[in-house]
């Protein structure tokens, strides 16, 4: 860390962070509903790839302007079954991050660095999920969620909003992530910020900026 400002807060994403990784949910949504993977995938690349226009449904999700009962008429409408039904919107969300479960190394993690001193926020696009809201605001300050706020990642505003509430300059902070996109963004506001895909690498990595993670006893890493 030579030449390096000190971190002082780390930002956490929350599905596929602080959780299992969201498409193994997906996955097992699929199969569960007969939805023709093929039929999701494109929907997904046609409303949040890249090359996507603006204010696609899921942008129009993730920032408070589409309820996610209108967004499951939508999506349900885009997708297609194997056996040539139709795909029920109701309760399709639910289904879909039905899957969802705690990553506990990674809360472990955050636990780890919140008892160094380290300041702890989660920034997260919300697809009208919802979060275990008691445990989060227990552990991170502040919380941002893009339904909340009407901005979403990976789109410089929200990043700045969180470095706002963390009352601290770009550099100072490092965020988590498992999509490349997200990452990228927190990179193009200045932050430092790493490509999550396991806890022992996130774990690993932040230790290379955090000397002192490295140096906790093994028991403070496992009583969780």
């Amino acid at each position: 860390m030579t030449g390096e400002r000190r971190v002082e807060a780390v930002v956490f994403d929350y599905g596929g962070v602080l959780t299992g990784p969201v498409r193994d949910s997906i996955g097992a949504w699929l199969k569960a509903d007969g939805i023709e993977p093929a039929s999701f995938s494109r929907t997904l690349k046609a409303w949040l790839s890249r090359d996507a226009p603006d204010s696609t449904p899921i942008h129009r999700l993730e920032t408070g302007k589409l309820s996610a009962e209108e967004f499951e008429d939508l999506l349900a409408a885009e997708l297609a079954t194997v056996d040539g039904g139709v795909v029920n919107p109701a309760g399709l969300l639910g289904r879909l991050f039905a899957g969802m479960r705690p990553d506990m190394a990674m809360f472990a993690l955050a636990e780890d660095l919140r008892r160094l001193g380290v300041k702890m926020a989660l920034l997260s696009n919300s697809w009208g999920n919802t979060y275990p809201r008691e445990r989060i605001d227990a552990l991170f300050d502040p919380v941002v969620i893009s339904g909340e706020v009407g901005l979403r990642k990976p789109l410089a505003p929200i990043y700045e909003l969180t470095l706002d509430r963390l009352d601290l300059p770009a550099e100072r902070a490092v965020f988590v992530d498992d999509a490349a996109p997200n990452v990228l963004g927190a990179r193009a506001v200045g932050m430092r910020a790493l490509l999550h895909t396991d806890a022992a690498g996130t774990r690993t990595a932040l230790a290379d900026l955090i000397p002192d993670l490295a140096q906790l006893p093994l028991s403070a890493r496992t009583q969780h």
